[in-house]
């Protein structure tokens, strides 16, 4: 075994009369990976942020951290990390600058740095500001700058959250690289294959403390396994959901129709379109899983319907109605017709208000429903989404992952949209919480008194073949494939879809078992 370099013992973190981590213990060994897994509300960001000395605002911590010089972080959001005003290589020079060295070689340095986290065109990336780069690449930016920084210890908080199969097989392999350079990997991560093929040891938590721990091939790196670290399910009992339809019968009334959209970012005089002529149609009730590599234009056609991207030209309908472009332009009845879901639950809610209220500020604005009658009906939807009163009533901090993704599902329900649009809302949450909110959704598109047509953006190509009755594949902006979800996703036509599907570990769409 390597030396360790990094270590937590008996670590003990509690603010208040709530304890987030409770006799934590775990090492990390210089080119090797030890991955920290649970639900979410498990403890692992407060586990691993302890590494870098941060600990929450009026935390009592107890136990011992010890680090072999520096610990490098790459948050799940690398945008975070980097300042948006600067350009992306500013850091990387201040850094070099620090080991000394002439102007000609700081700069060897940097772009050395930049090509070892895979950036093969250092250069012109160190010229872009952050906001010019993709999520990949804001990524590796971060990355190239631990690396520069000499950090013997590396913190990856979800570096696979949100990412298509192609780039998280990217990832893995640039973690792998960082190993053999001889540089310890602490890995947070829902991911268990991520974890199956780099994690040398397995910390599960669970309430705070460790369940089970051990090297990877005696402990399962499944937060939702029996045994181990994750919670049951807390939904509601409620009737099964019938998933994974065939595809549509061709009888429902057409709901959503989008026609020539053609989106910018900037001024559009010049720029490069982020979606050219996209053009698509939803029936009512029905389920559009919309798919692709990263950067392929899926968040901004998500952006585009809910009217929160406004450098784009082409036409939205919603029932045959003309929606402006804007959100800023849109009446209540239109803003109330398209509902949007983000990703990241918990920038969504104000921090310091209840959950509760927001939620219910949703019928009140939208509907113009009494703010009693408002709470009333949001206690009863949170309610059905296995969220009680008393955990709405807390501020979105005392909530989990999952169940903010929740409270954002009920908030947009308080609306009574007939379109919800939901931006990967299951990458950043546990395999228990995951299923939980795709159960959700499940429901709701089941629903016949709801009748709400879902656009369901998202990498999770299982959760397509769960959800969706067709698939629509984006790539370098445009339609390169789509129809009937299980045509699309197990005889693809196009190579971008089949190379998404090859980089799965196994088939997407299961296997029927020949014995029955």
């Amino acid at each position: 075994m390597t030396r360790p370099v990094a270590r937590v013992e008996d670590l003990r973190v509690a603010v208040g009369d709530r304890v987030l981590v409770d006799g934590v213990s775990l090492t990390v060994h210089a080119g090797r990976c030890t991955a920290l897994v649970g639900p979410s509300g498990s403890g692992k960001s407060t586990t691993a942020l302890a590494l870098l000395g941060e600990y929450p605002a009026g935390a009592r911590v107890d136990g011992t951290v010890v680090v072999e010089g520096r610990a490098a972080y790459i948050p799940q959001n690398p945008a975070a990390a980097l300042n948006p005003a600067r350009r992306s290589g500013a850091l990387l020079n201040d850094i070099a600058r620090l080991a000394g060295g002439t102007r000609a070689e700081r700069a060897a340095r940097v772009r050395d740095a930049l090509r070892a986290a895979r950036l093969p065109d250092p250069d012109r990336v160190a010229r872009r500001f952050p906001h010019q780069l993709s999520g990949g690449q804001q990524q590796r930016v971060v990355l190239a700058q631990a690396l520069l920084a000499g950090a013997p210890v590396l913190i990856a908080d979800e570096p696979t959250t949100g990412q298509d199969p192609l780039t998280t097989r990217r990832v893995v392999e640039e973690l792998r690289a960082v190993l053999d350079r001889g540089i310890g990997v602490l890995l947070l991560s829902h991911d268990a294959d991520v974890v199956g093929e780099l994690a040398d040891q397995v910390v599960i938590l669970r309430g705070g403390g460790v369940a089970r721990s051990g090297p990877v091939q005696r402990v399962p790196p499944v937060a939702g396994a029996p045994g181990d670290a994750a919670s049951p399910p807390d939904l509601p009992p409620s009737p099964p959901a019938t998933r994974g339809r065939p595809g549509p019968t061709g009888t429902r009334p057409e709901l959503l129709r989008v026609e020539g959209l053609t989106a910018h970012h900037g001024p559009r005089r010049g720029r490069t379109p982020v979606l050219r002529d996209v053009s698509l149609s939803l029936g009512a009730g029905e389920c559009l899983a919309v798919v692709g590599r990263s950067g392929s234009g899926k968040t901004t056609l998500a952006r585009c319907l809910a009217g929160l991207h406004r450098n784009a030209t082409g036409r939205v309908l919603v029932d045959g109605e003309l929606l402006p472009r804007s959100v800023r332009d849109r009446g209540r009845g239109h803003l109330a017709a398209v509902q949007y879901v983000f990703q990241d639950a918990r920038a969504s809610f104000d921090e310091y208000r209840p959950v509760l209220e927001q939620v219910a500020r949703s019928a009140v604005r939208l509907r113009r429903v009494s703010p009693a009658g408002a709470r009333a009906e949001a206690v009863e939807v949170l309610a059905g989404m296995g969220v009680d009163e008393a955990t709405a009533a807390r501020v979105p901090d005392g909530l989990s992952g999952g169940e903010l993704q929740r409270a954002a599902l009920a908030r947009a329900l308080m609306a009574r949209p007939r379109v919800l649009v939901c931006d990967e809302i299951t990458s950043a949450l546990d395999p228990v919480a995951r299923d939980g909110v795709g159960d959700l959704l499940a429901r709701l598109a089941n629903d016949p008194d709801r009748a709400v047509s879902l656009v369901l953006v998202t990498h999770d190509l299982r959760l397509a073949v769960g959800l969706a009755d067709r698939v629509l594949v984006l790539d370098g902006g445009e339609v390169v494939e789509s129809g009937p979800t299980r045509v699309v996703l197990t005889a693809p036509d196009h190579p971008v879809t089949r190379r998404l599907l090859e980089a799965l570990p196994g088939p997407v769409v299961p296997v029927p078992d020949p014995a029955g």
